[in-house]
């Protein structure tokens, strides 16, 4: 008999578009964290992973990279939305967010018209991004490079850098050390280490990398933690020390990351996070210039919607969130 865990597994292969976002890999390190988890499935038909978070502005039911369902059609998914209604009630949750793994088109945008979802104030993993689709050769993927980006990459392999995968708990405390010091540099918040450590534990070596960077006298420069589900790889977290400004840590990493990926077989790799169309003084403006310098397609999802549960508290929500915002120019 299969397993809850199986169960789960075996109906994301039905939805190529799914990640790590909606796995139970996702769940179990959210669990660890101190979130409760929710999982629904419909009939095999549809599922949605739920997430509950407790916030200072209020709690909510996150629904990361989901539900996943086919939205065209309708009496399914006014199915789940009825069922996601109940749990966060029963939840005293303010509100729901959800960020659905659609890409932001009039027609996908269609699909959703008519149901009771506010625009969420802030955004929700990764909504504009770069997916490189690593079913091309290793030789078109290199010619999609940037001559810069390709330039760069090729100057790492003559600078005698030493690139390794490290599973280890210790070299986790380290990634941590240097992301709180390149947030600092950059004005992010980073993960803290409870979360990092939480990731470690529920997924294996297999699902998780954690590539260091380091010179020959094993001076770490970059750092780069990608999450592994079904069809894609996330490049879901990124770090770098001072020597990264003059050595190219960070191309030697990515341009590592897809030639092992695509030797795992790994369908696309998603670079997680972009500044969104037209903003140049984005906070991620910097990094979409890296990001994009490695080929690939621009992806726009449909933004973060919010389910309301109780009005008066969620006006409390939008009021935090757009202050937040403006003030991280996001």
């Amino acid at each position: 008999m299969e397993t809850k865990t199986e169960i789960w597994s075996d109906l994301l292969r039905k939805f190529p578009e799914s990640n790590f976002l909606q796995s139970p890999l996702w769940a179990e390190a959210n669990r660890l964290i101190g979130h409760k988890i929710v999982f629904e499935n419909f009939d095999d038909e549809a599922m949605f992973l739920g997430i509950i978070k407790d916030a200072k502005r209020g709690r909510y039911l996150e629904i990361p990279g989901g539900p996943l369902v086919d939205w065209k059609n309708k009496p399914l998914v006014k199915k789940i939305f009825t069922r996601i209604k109940v749990v966060a009630k029963e939840n005293h949750c303010v509100f729901v967010r959800f960020r659905p793994q659609l890409e932001n088109t009039p027609e996908n945008n269609l699909l959703l018209s008519g149901l009771d979802f506010s625009e969420a104030p802030m955004h929700l993993h990764a909504q504009d991004t770069v997916l490189i689709n690593l079913e091309k050769s290793e030789e078109e993927l290199l010619a999609d490079l940037r001559r810069q980006t390709r330039y760069e990459v090729r100057r790492s392999e003559k600078l005698n850098l030493k690139i390794e995968e490290d599973h280890s708990e210790a070299a986790f405390k380290s990634f941590h050390k240097i992301q709180v010091e390149t947030a600092k540099r950059q004005n992010f918040v980073p993960p803290d280490e409870k979360t990092l450590l939480a990731e470690r534990t529920a997924f294996s070596p297999e699902n998780l990398k954690l590539y260091v960077v380091k010179t020959e006298d094993e001076k770490p420069v970059a750092y780069g933690l990608i999450l592994i589900y079904g069809n894609e790889a996330a490049y879901f977290e990124a770090a770098s020390t001072d020597l990264n400004r003059k050595l190219p840590g960070a191309y030697l990493l990515l341009w590592t990351a897809i030639k092992d990926l695509k030797k795992q077989e790994i369908k696309r790799f998603n670079l997680w996070g972009i500044a969104p169309p037209n903003q140049p003084n984005h906070r991620y403006a910097g990094v979409t210039t890296f990001k994009t310098g490695f080929g690939g397609e621009i992806v726009e999802y449909i933004p973060a919607k919010d389910l309301v549960i109780n009005p008066i508290k969620y006006k409390l929500n939008v009021l935090v969130e757009t202050a937040r915002k403006k003030k991280r120019n996001l």
